[in-house]
């Protein structure tokens, strides 16, 4: 499937913050850099007035989002049991928010290879470029990250950071909404250990 490749517009571009619930702390490797990574770009995506929609998987049982990340701005926090964010509720509100959908989809959480994974196909059979924030994605096992940015770079989707997608929306320090941003990443992202391949590159590297 060849998808558009261009800059990201704030206008034309939808966050989706997948499942980042407290219960699964305890059992994900590397949670706290995540949650520092992810409270960044999603201040960042309020500050640029990007959309935010948050899910949370099963939160009878496995909570709510955790308490460090502010998603008051969200246009819809919404529970689920389809592994996919993609449901009717959600699909709704996207329809909502663009009149039919998003040109670009930034989409970040947990678990990388289960609920990413399938968010993603689903947006892509949409034919909505996706873009995936790999320093704000954990797995229980790093490897079933690194493997599921490795399958959905190759199903088309843009593997790109946090800093580089709120760079990319800015574009410009003449942006008004640059001093804002400016004070967000003064101190550079966590690293989130993403595995190298052999050419000494992160599996599933690429720039926007």
């Amino acid at each position: 499937m060849a998808l558009r490749r261009c800059h990201l517009n704030p206008k034309k571009t939808l966050f989706l913050l997948c499942d980042i619930q407290e219960k699964f702390r305890p059992a994900m490797p590397l949670f706290d850099n995540m949650i520092k990574n992810v409270d960044k770009l999603t201040k960042a995506g309020k500050a640029l007035d990007v959309p935010l929609i948050v899910t949370e998987h099963y939160p009878e049982k496995l909570g709510k989002t955790v308490g460090q990340l502010d998603v008051s701005h969200a246009k819809l926090v919404s529970g689920k049991t389809l592994f996919s964010m993609v449901t009717p509720e959600v699909k709704a509100v996207i329809k909502d928010i663009f009149s039919d959908k998003p040109e670009d989809v930034v989409l970040y959480g947990l678990e990388s290879h289960i609920c990413v994974e399938q968010t993603a196909i689903d947006l892509l059979e949409q034919n909505i470029n996706v873009y995936i924030v790999a320093d704000c994605c954990s797995s229980r096992l790093n490897q079933d990250r690194d493997l599921a940015l490795d399958r959905l770079r190759q199903a088309g989707c843009v593997i790109t950071t946090s800093e580089s997608v709120i760079f990319d929306l800015v574009r410009d320090k003449n942006n008004p909404k640059f001093d804002v941003v400016r004070k967000l990443v003064n101190q550079p992202s966590v690293d989130m250990e993403l595995t190298r391949n052999g050419n000494g590159q992160p599996v599933g590297s690429a720039k926007l």
